[in-house]
């Protein structure tokens, strides 16, 4: 977060879990950008390599174990999945991208989705763009950034599963990948490390996301 005084922070927090303490259902699963609803209402994309972690990052910010359905099995998400945070936050499951185990031309098919979804979405406040901190930035990554750069869409950097590595091992995967995204324009300038696990970051990044309504 930006530097802000204690008093603010714990506001902008508190703020954060008020909002995803509210109900949260799902809405629907997309496969043309035709099934999406109207843009009357804020909307957060998380996107990512297949398994890093979407699912279980939407569950851990929502308070649900079941919402968002997590799978071993990587590519399992193949169309957009909308989610209604109290009639305030649409939140969008992302198809993970890289080696999902799926046909040729599904995968194709659900990739220009997504980068149709990306380019042409006027409500889409921001993209939660996951990276494992055990793994860093990847080339898949770096392909996103740049359809994110070309589309003019704020992403923000959210490192996931900070539990399993050490706290020397994060610091030098918070280095690497600050390094890694200045060049990109469209990049938001700080860095969510976070735990689904230990919910470590998720108050902080509640916070982030809670920000993008418009009192």
């Amino acid at each position: 977060m930006p530097e802000i005084s204690a008093e603010q922070q714990a506001a902008l927090i508190e703020k954060g879990r008020l909002l995803f303490a509210k109900e949260c259902s799902f809405m629907l699963s997309v496969a043309d950008l035709a099934q999406l609803p109207n843009p009357d209402m804020p909307e957060v994309a998380f996107t990512g390599t297949s398994n890093v972690g979407k699912s279980s990052l939407i569950n851990a910010l929502t308070g649900r174990k079941t919402l968002a359905r997590t799978s071993n099995t990587p590519g399992r998400t193949q169309m957009l999945n909308l989610f209604n945070l109290n009639n305030q936050l649409r939140l969008v499951d992302m198809p993970g991208y890289g080696f999902a185990k799926a046909p040729v031309e599904v995968v194709k098919a659900w990739q220009s989705l997504v980068t149709m979804y990306l380019k042409g979405r006027p409500n889409l406040r921001r993209v939660c763009l996951l990276i494992d901190s055990r793994h860093g930035i990847k080339k898949a990554d770096q392909e996103v950034m740049a359809i994110l750069d070309k589309a003019a869409v704020v992403f923000q950097v959210v490192l996931t599963k900070t539990d399993k590595i050490s706290a020397n091992a994060l610091q030098k995967m918070l280095y690497q990948t600050q390094t890694a995204i200045e060049n990109h324009t469209a990049a938001y300038p700080v860095l969510f490390p976070t735990s689904s696990e230990t919910k470590s970051g998720i108050p902080e990044l509640r916070a982030e996301l809670a920000s993008l309504i418009l009192p």
